[in-house]
């Protein structure tokens, strides 16, 4: 942590806080706790252009990591955003505020805003290290590395939502599941995405030996993925609202992609991340 100065790490985590005290705002306004997901990966690139003005780590790979959490951030933003504009709140959202009633209001500057602040700002140790890191003072093997799996992690991101969005937008889609392109091999090609585009990140961030103690990031974001708020609330949703589901977890890997099994079920054509 020695190349990491403590008032960059301060600096973001207020800029972090502030962003968040004025997302909760809004969705008081909005009476949508659901903007906060639109807003999750720009804060992530506002966290990394706040470090490429103030950390003094080697130019070519502060651009480089920037360049790749802009990319990332904004597409997300974009693909939630028309996913979720004039849809109403999330239901986990509309859960919370029937179950808090009156108090969901400031609950939700907590439970919401101020914890997925924290998180997001855990995340991106990777990136203010790597950017904030004078040495090699050059481009090196695993920045190479890193740069792959990013670029493979953020294709096999992308690709997943647009054929999910796609399959969507059919007439005859509604109920059914989809298992048809990456969608047959993983259940969530969307999630093993994201966790490769912070672990190509990680990469790229331990060029630099010392840097090695931010292997917090892609673990926990790796954690979260599967454990909290995606594949295991996620499909938990998903197999209460379409009873087959269940076949399709029998046949597809949960993370990971593989070759679909010969179980039994729906006839292909037939959702990961809603």
């Amino acid at each position: 942590m020695e190349h990491l100065p403590l008032n960059i790490y301060l600096l973001n985590l207020l800029c972090v806080i502030a962003l968040m005290l004025c997302l909760w705002m809004f969705s008081l306004r909005l009476k949508d706790a659901s903007i906060i997901d639109i807003f999750w990966g720009p804060g992530f690139v506002l966290v990394s252009w706040l470090t490429y003005f103030t950390a003094s780590g080697f130019e070519g790979r502060k651009l480089l990591v920037s360049i790749l959490v802009t990319a990332w951030g904004l597409r997300l933003a974009i693909h939630i955003a028309a996913r979720n504009l004039g849809k109403g709140e999330d239901r986990r959202y509309m859960a919370w505020r029937s179950k808090y009633g009156n108090s969901f209001w400031w609950i939700s500057l907590f439970r919401v805003f101020f914890l997925q602040g924290l998180l997001l700002w855990l995340i991106s140790l990777e990136v203010q290290a790597a950017m904030s890191s004078p040495l090699p003072a050059e481009f090196v093997f695993l920045d190479a590395l890193g740069l792959i799996i990013w670029i493979f992690g953020f294709l096999f991101e992308a690709i997943g939502d647009w054929q999910l969005s796609k399959f969507k937008s059919r007439a005859d889609s509604h109920g059914k599941v989809m298992n048809t392109g990456l969608w047959a091999y993983t259940r969530h090609p969307n999630y093993f995405g994201e966790a490769l585009v912070w672990w190509g990140l990680f990469i790229i961030s331990i060029t630099n030996t010392s840097n090695f103690w931010t292997l917090i990031s892609p673990v926990l974001i790796t954690f979260l993925l599967l454990r909290v708020s995606g594949v295991t609330l996620l499909e938990k949703d998903i197999s209460e609202r379409r009873p087959e589901y269940q076949e399709y977890i029998k046949r597809t890997s949960p993370f990971i992609p593989w070759f679909p099994g010969k179980s039994p079920g729906p006839k292909k054509g037939d959702a990961g991340r809603s």
